[in-house]
């Protein structure tokens, strides 16, 4: 048995605090495997305790997760750049500990090596943690030598996956903060939109957990922890070969009175569905939008057209459920045409509410990045480890900034850049807000008596 110590290096707050599902999924493996360990979470504890912490637990391998490179907005600059906060904290960990320091996470799994020699750490671990890092605290304590960067294992199918631990002092935090827990009920994702790191990350195509053991965790979650919110953090939750709806008729027949919300895809969902969801919990719904009119919905090879996301979106007012549109600005094929038919199309979704962002930020070996170096937005050689970002050479981006916020004036669910809506929301949060918060910015009619 050896101890273990994982970080959460997390710690951004926008659109609002997330719990570190990831390490709570690694740190199940690792006790399952007959480890000890400590969760860390630097949002939570900050790092002013972590010498104190380490030196009460003394581990024998330290392992870090890193969620994010970047929060993927243009507006932000280095002050949007994580890596040197994480490269930081590694330094800090050194004067703390001689252990093995590993990492890993999505933002490690984009760019292993890069970020491996940026960071300077033991080992740095590929893709799902679950196996890897329990077999690598394995070898360490044996003695035995391992690479610095550690291969993907073969992909875990969805009974596989590892059950997440959580940490009662960690909820609370977050039910105070943003009033909801994580959990994941699939992992990959099928689609191929050009700009996307998912299919890299996750495997393209889906991994679906059992119903039943989902609803356990949930279970688990409202009585052991008192949590009345979930965020299903899958790619996409509704699926189209519709495993989605078993784990809503699973809700349904526990009747667990919780409150949920996903990220959706805005093609293929009706009333019928929604009601349904409406029934056992969904209370809003995040839509990956993305583009605003077909040509720019073509350029990032989306596969649907804004018919359809029309066709969603009505089907969110009709059934009184509040939507959330992300739509990014800039992209492949945008002019000043496409620009100005997807400010209109905007229009036409009503009350729902839209989240835009200006550019699209350009990661490694993805279509978009190939695109970007065919026409010569970026070298070829870019290491895209601080974020550049795709503006269509068709479209001079002030002006598009300028078109995108005179659009958005006055309107209190329109926003524009990223960072508005931050405002917006901790002033709801200084109101007793809690949970996703931008559904309280959903108007809808008064209906008829």
């Amino acid at each position: 048995m050896s101890r273990v110590f994982l970080i959460s290096s997390n710690r951004a707050t926008e659109p609002y605090p997330v719990y570190p599902l990831g390490m709570a999924v690694v740190a199940g493996a690792l006790q399952s495997a007959g480890h000890q360990v400590r969760q860390y979470d630097l949002l939570v504890q900050g790092e002013e305790p972590l010498g104190a912490a380490l030196e009460q637990f003394s581990p024998g391998v330290i392992s870090i997760s890193l969620r994010n490179i970047d929060d993927v907005d243009s507006f932000s600059g280095e002050g949007g750049w994580y890596l040197q906060q994480a490269k930081n904290l590694i330094e800090t960990l050194r004067g703390f500990s001689a252990v093995p320091i590993v990492v890993g996470g999505p933002a490690l799994t984009i760019m292993p090596e890069a970020i491996a020699e940026f960071l300077q750490v033991d080992h740095a671990i590929i893709g799902e943690g679950e196996r890897s890092l329990p077999e690598l605290v394995r070898q360490l304590a044996a003695g035995e030598s391992a690479p610095l960067v550690i291969p993907r294992t073969s992909p875990l199918t969805g009974d596989q996956f590892s059950a997440p631990l959580f940490d009662q002092s960690l909820i609370d935090y977050y039910l105070r903060q943003s009033g909801m827990v994580n959990l994941q009920t699939k992992r990959g994702c099928p689609f191929c939109c050009s700009y996307c790191s998912y299919p890299h990350l996750e495997g393209d195509h889906f991994r679906v957990r059992d119903p039943r053991l989902v609803v356990d965790e949930l279970e688990g979650l409202t009585r052991d922890h008192g949590v009345e919110r979930v965020f299903f953090t899958d790619s996409i939750f509704n699926d189209p070969q519709g495993h989605y709806l078993q784990l809503v008729e699973e809700l349904l027949r526990r009747d667990l009175k919780l409150r949920w919300s996903a990220f959706f895809r805005p093609q293929g969902l009706g009333r019928k569905e929604l009601a349904l969801m409406k029934r056992a919990g969904l209370y809003a719904l995040e839509l990956g939008t993305d583009a605003a009119a077909d040509q720019t919905l073509a350029g990032i090879n989306k596969g649907l057209r804004f018919d359809e996301v029309l066709a969603v979106n009505q089907a969110c007012l009709d059934e009184r459920l509040a939507a959330a549109h992300f739509v990014m600005f800039g992209g492949p094929d945008e002019d000043e045409q496409s620009l100005e038919e997807g400010l209109r199309n905007l229009q036409l979704l009503g009350v729902s509410v839209v989240f835009a962002f200006s550019g699209i930020r350009i990661f490694p070996d993805a279509p978009l990045h190939l695109r970007a170096v065919a026409e010569g937005l970026i070298a070829a050689e870019t290491l895209l480890l601080k974020p550049a970002y795709y503006f269509s050479p068709r479209l001079d981006r002030q002006l598009m900034e300028n078109r995108i916020t005179a659009s958005f004036a006055g309107r209190a669910n329109r926003i524009f850049p990223p960072s508005e809506g931050l405002k917006r929301l901790q002033v709801m949060k200084k109101f007793g807000y809690r949970g996703l918060m931008w559904d309280q910015l959903v108007r809808f009619p008064k209906q008829r008596r």
